[in-house]
């Protein structure tokens, strides 16, 4: 308001200045005695002026408007055109400012626009830049945005991180890259060969920007670096094969270490190298193994016969390869050898799993046979050193164990019958029937030795041990004399009286032998034997159990009412 008032009091005093002056002139103009009519040319020419000054400053301040106006005009129009470049939103204009103010905000406003706009550009050269040379390295296309266009801020950004992925993509190629052809470089020395493709020379060239590090490259030389270990593969297995000719062939010609030396002390030169020696080795000793066929064949024979053991042959499956037996020495005999140890040793590995497993049983129950045999011996139980129960342990472990492998082996034999369609033979037959024949047999012979005991004790005649005669003497036993027998039933043994006749001299003069009655034995009689120690002995014998099992059961025994048995006595009357 202040300042209204001052311009409305400037205003009245241009008035009042106008009026003074006007006085003043007619002042001046009535002593000059001016006429009227001069005097109102003179006032209309002040008015004139006055007019004229004042349309002039009003034209100057209108022209001064208009160019403010079209000024304004042309901010909105650039500052409307760069918020849109620079996807900014839409300025918008404070209320209640006059011309000039709104002139000048935009005139702020834009200058800040062009300002950001410069540096976007000056910022998305830079980062163009940087992004060309990456990916002119990377063989990738550069971040797009439109020539001219002013790049927005998110365009910024996504050029920032363009570049920061290519730098991080450019790296670990790189380091791919250097992995790959020291790798290379390696497997080409190791090979003994120099690098022959274009692909494989810029691997290993030492300038590293001569190479493109681009992914399809790295992938080629990762592919090189994989034929490489292929190839390096397939001449160690061809020199694995050419060793493994020559040292059987050392073997069977029986070279002597001196010359295997030689070959042995190489392995330091590259592959290509290593494999000529070698081939060299076999040539050589192929052609002295021509000049000693039947050694060599003899020599083969016996890998072949170790062969056929492994994998239980049985005789009429070794008559099936007749050149084994032929005595005609020929390099046609020595191939057909040489084929049959290939064979053997493929069917060999094809199922050394099971044949290991069926080795194990077989050695599992050689023991097992031979603890049944001490099991089925009647005199172990004379054995004071606690063996007796080491072995009936062992025993019953070894039968676990066989159950054991026999579960194990099924599956492996029927998956390997199901794969080849033809049943697993060992020894000619079928594995487990092979093995049911081994139980059977040993069952059967237990069978026989158990009946062959019980025959023995049936046919066994006691004798009894004669006496010299004594004069007038008869020998009687004590009644209710009790005799402890282990394992045996109640006996009841009556007293032998011997009758002591004259004694009948001989033509040597020895006396007659007395004569001893026995007792008749009948079905519900029991048996009677006279009282000796070696009648004794025969009786412990013939009444011992079989079998440790049967020692087991009669130890166990309970007695119980008038049938009763004590577990290790028994009562004998006289």
């Amino acid at each position: 308001m202040s300042r209204h008032r001052k311009s409305e009091v400037l205003a009245s005093s241009i008035i009042s200045s106008t009026n003074n002056a006007l006085a003043r002139l007619m002042d001046i103009w009535d002593g000059l005695g001016i006429k009227e009519e001069k005097r109102l040319w003179r006032i209309g020419e002040v008015k004139r002026h006055i007019e004229e000054m004042f349309n002039n400053m009003i034209k100057e301040e209108l022209e001064l408007k208009d160019r403010i106006e079209k000024s304004i005009q042309i901010c909105r129009k650039e500052i409307r055109v760069l918020c849109y470049e620079l996807s900014l939103e839409e300025y918008k204009e404070e209320d209640g400012m006059t011309i000039l103010q709104i002139e000048k905000d935009l005139r702020v406003r834009l200058e800040i626009l062009m300002k950001q706009k410069n540096d976007r550009l000056e910022e998305l050269k830079i980062l163009q830049q940087q992004d060309q040379k990456l990916c002119s390295e990377l063989c990738v296309t550069p971040y797009y945005i439109p020539s001219g266009a002013i790049p927005s801020q998110k365009q910024l950004e996504e050029l920032r991180e363009h570049i920061k992925v290519q730098t991080e993509k450019k790296k670990k190629l790189l380091a791919d890259f250097s992995a790959l052809r020291a790798d290379i470089r390696q497997f080409l020395d190791k090979i003994g060969r120099q690098p022959e493709t274009t692909l494989e020379q810029d691997a290993v060239c030492e300038d590293e920007e001569a190479f493109f590090l681009t992914s399809s490259n790295v992938s080629a030389l990762s592919v090189l670096k994989e034929q490489l270990e292929c190839k390096i593969e397939q001449l160690l297995s061809t020199l694995n094969e050419l060793k493994r000719k020559v040292i059987g062939l050392w073997d069977l010609l029986q070279i002597p270490q001196d010359e295997r030396e030689v070959c042995e002390n190489i392995s330091q030169c590259p592959i290509y190298e290593e494999i000529k020696v070698w081939e060299n080795e076999l040539s050589r000793l192929e052609e002295l193994k021509v000049t000693n066929l039947k050694q060599v064949i003899l020599k083969i024979r016996e890998e072949i016969n170790t062969h056929w053991d492994k994998c239980f042959y049985s005789d009429e499956q070794k008559k099936v390869f007749a050149p084994f037996y032929s005595d005609d020495f020929t390099e046609d005999l020595l191939s057909q050898h040489d084929e049959e140890v290939v064979r053997i040793k493929q069917q060999f590995d094809k199922c050394s799993s099971i044949l290991e497993a069926f080795a194990k049983w077989e050695t599992n129950w050689a023991q097992f046979v031979i603890l049944e045999k001490k099991a089925s011996d009647p005199g172990r139980f004379s054995n004071r050193g606690g063996s007796l129960l080491k072995e009936e342990k062992e025993r019953v472990k070894l039968q676990k164990l066989l159950s054991k492998l026999e579960e194990d082996l099924k599956p492996r034999v029927e998956t390997w019958e199901a794969e080849n369609g033809s049943p697993f033979l060992v020894r000619g037959i079928k594995v487990f029937d092979y093995i049911g024949n081994q139980w059977e047999s040993l069952k059967q012979q237990k069978e026989r030795e158990k009946q062959d005991r019980t025959q023995k004790k049936e046919d066994t005649v006691f004798k009894t041990p004669v006496k010299r005669p004594a004069v007038s003497c008869a020998q009687n036993t004590p009644n209710n004399k009790t005799r402890k027998l282990n394992g045996t039933t109640n006996v009841t043994l009556s007293r032998t009286t011997v009758n002591s006749t004259s004694a009948n001299q001989t033509s040597a003069g020895k006396p007659q032998l007395p004569t001893i009655k026995t007792p008749l034995k009948t079905k519900d009689t029991p048996v009677r034997t006279p009282l000796h120690d070696s009648n004794k002995q025969t009786i412990l014998l013939s009444n011992q159990p079989s079998s440790y099992s049967e020692f087991k059961e009669e130890i166990s025994k309970k007695s119980s009412g008038k049938d009763a048995i004590f577990n290790s006595t028994v009562n004998e009357n006289f």
